[in-house]
């Protein structure tokens, strides 16, 4: 059973939507599949995800003694994209390069302004974490089958949340920036391929990345001092300061091969260790609370069939599964794993270029929302749909 070149390509990374929505921050999957192709190469990917997040107060605010259990939450998860692209040269015929970017970690949420809970009828909770990812391989092929490869990483994180309502009790009103500022890691792995079969098996680690940013937070806690009988609180209404925070090591393993004529079977498992991941800026660990807090490691899986109609025309279909980071979670992303289903197609104008496109339902886990230890919102039956396109070149 042999592939031509075009059924073999057909999984360049199994489309652009393979963790479009997963556990903590984790977007991208940090897929490397790109430095895999066979001689030079080049894609470039965008993925939408389009999430609603629905929910119930469960607040009952200790300082004002005002009960919101059972008030309405609507739609907080808001509507986000991220790019990819990659370059791959096969410079000798055992040595590669490669350079890969995409946006793997980050958030965004906006609670209606109106509601009591998260909101102060002005605005509303919000949140918008975004990175980007910096990947420079070099690759060594000793024979056809094998492939080892290792590199740096450059990375960047910023931040803009504004916590509001009667959730956050003496922090509503709180509000935190941190400036971009880049810090390094390191990947590295190892690949076996059989191209006659389509067998391709991966196995890729990345370091955590430790970040070290300016930050300036603002908060109300000195209207708070009095009622609390804490007069330390109110010198706590501007620090300025440096917020640490470490995105999380991973593992990446890759399955694919050819199970019947012009049909391939392929599978991506993901582990990202989440667990004890807090950040926690300067003026919230005064007051002992955290920003943000996961309990547990995110394991994810991706499963699915290709097959090629003919040499324009391929067609995927997916299933995937991801545990979550723990639960309760952070009221920033209060959702926990997921079920999915996804539907993809190719087409391919010529030998040398192809179109993909497909598109993703999530089921979201249900999950209880805290702050400062305590619960405050129950999160259930809610969904996503994503969205995504890839161009691809050889040369």
């Amino acid at each position: 059973m042999k592939f031509k070149v075009l059924s073999y390509s057909v999984l360049l990374s199994t489309l652009p939507l393979t963790s479009i929505y997963a556990a903590g921050l984790d977007r991208s999957g940090q897929s490397i599949s790109a430095f895999l192709q066979s001689g030079n190469y080049a894609e470039a990917g965008i993925s939408v995800l389009d999430p609603t997040v629905k929910g119930s107060s469960t607040v009952i605010n200790k300082i004002t003694g005002q009960d919101l259990t059972g008030e309405k939450i609507t739609d907080m998860g808001s509507d986000y994209y991220f790019v990819n692209t990659a370059l791959k040269l096969q410079i000798t015929d055992q040595v590669s390069l490669g350079l890969i970017y995409d946006q793997p970690f980050g958030a965004d949420a906006l609670y209606d302004a109106k509601n009591q809970s998260f909101g102060n009828s002005l605005s509303g909770t919000s949140v918008e974490v975004k990175t980007q990812n910096l990947t420079a391989l070099i690759g060594y092929q000793p024979t056809e089958n094998w492939n080892f490869y290792a590199g740096p990483v450059w990375q960047t994180v910023e931040a803009d949340i504004n916590l509001k309502g009667n959730a956050y009790q003496v922090l509503n009103g709180y509000n935190i920036h941190v400036d971009q500022k880049e810090a390094y890691g390191w990947i590295a792995g190892t690949a076996y391929q059989i191209p006659k079969i389509a067998l391709k098996a991966s196995i890729t680690y990345r370091s955590e990345i430790k970040h070290k940013a300016q930050s300036n937070e603002t908060s109300l806690l000195p209207l708070y001092a009095d009622a609390l009988k804490k007069p330390e609180f109110n010198r706590l209404d501007k620090i300025a300061a440096v917020t640490e925070a470490v995105t999380p090591q991973s593992v990446n393993i890759d399955l694919q091969s050819g199970i019947a004529t012009n049909t391939l079977a392929f599978a991506n498992l993901r582990w990202v260790h989440w667990d004890q991941f807090t950040v926690t800026p300067k003026l919230l660990g005064l007051v002992g609370q955290d920003l943000i807090s996961y309990s547990d490691d995110q394991y994810s899986a991706t499963l699915g069939v290709a097959h090629k109609f003919n040499d324009q025309w391929a067609a995927t279909t997916t299933v995937g599964y991801d545990s979550g980071a723990g639960n309760p979670v952070t009221t920033l992303g209060p959702t926990e794993g997921y079920w999915s289903v996804g539907l993809g197609g190719q087409f391919n104008p010529s030998q040398q270029s192809f179109i993909q496109a497909g598109v993703k339902y999530f089921w979201l886990g249900d999950a209880t929302a805290q702050t400062g230890g305590i619960n405050v919102g129950e999160f259930s039956n809610n969904y996503a749909l994503g969205y995504g396109m890839k161009i691809g070149y050889r040369f």
